[in-house]
């Protein structure tokens, strides 16, 4: 089992992860913290605590994971940019992975269901959303998408199960909606998904250099805030 740190900031909630390998099958330390604000201060601190608290340094993991999006812009480009900056640091690759997929392993470790709809809030009145089926591992069956929550239409299989924050986002858009019904709305992406996601991706080849680690962005946008632009430097200083 790899050793793999994992960074997740696309939501409000600010987590990270780190894969470790133990007698009976992986194990995953993890921590989270919230509030949007303090993302860039927080990733850090955490990072360090999980190190330490499993009594290894960080060139001793195998690669850096980090939620690549979708999610909010300061978000994502928060996580890449945290990530990249340690593992240029350590001689580490990086693993871009799907925050809409850990969603969706979220939701299969909480209900069982091999068939889920992950839709995460992407505020102006705007869902990301995409459908996932598990096999032993995991297949996009509806690839990320940015629309008005009420133009999210999964394909009806059986036993499909829905999370994610943008259900109570906009509970009146999905309202007598029967894909909705029974929703986790309280499920966001969290770096102890990631972590459990990097595994087979770094097995499969999917590792890139720490220069290449790139968000995905959905909606389009060309410039930064100052906000955006605060919280990304103060990234790259942390790093």
């Amino acid at each position: 089992m790899p050793i793999i740190l994992a960074i997740e900031t696309s939501s409000e909630l600010a987590s990270c992860a780190l894969l470790l390998d133990a007698p009976r099958g992986a194990k995953v330390l993890s921590r989270e913290s919230g509030g949007v604000r303090t993302h860039s201060q927080s990733v850090l601190p955490m990072v360090q605590e999980l190190l330490n608290e499993a009594g290894i340094k960080l060139a001793d993991c195998d690669a850096i994971a980090f939620g690549a999006g979708p999610g909010s812009f300061t978000g994502v480009r928060t996580a890449c940019g945290v990530a990249q900056g340690l593992a240029f640091g350590a001689d580490l690759p990086v693993l871009p992975l799907l925050t809409l997929a850990a969603m969706a392993e979220a939701c299969r470790a909480r209900t069982g269901a091999v068939e889920v709809l992950a839709v995460l809030d992407a505020r102006m009145n705007e869902v990301y959303w995409a459908q996932y089926r598990y096999d032993g591992g995991w297949t996009t069956v509806v690839e990320p998408v940015l629309s008005a929550p009420e133009a999210v239409q999964p394909l009806a299989v059986d036993g499909l199960a829905a999370c994610g924050n943008g259900f109570a986002a906009y509970p009146q858009a999905f309202e007598g909606k029967a894909f909705a019904a029974g929703a986790h709305p309280d499920i966001v992406p969290h770096a102890r998904e990631l972590a459990l996601l990097a595994a087979p991706a770094l097995a499969a080849g999917q590792a890139l250099p720490a220069a290449a680690a790139q968000p995905l962005y959905l909606r389009n946008k060309v410039a930064y805030t100052s906000a955006e632009r605060q919280a990304i430097n103060a990234a790259k200083a942390g790093a």
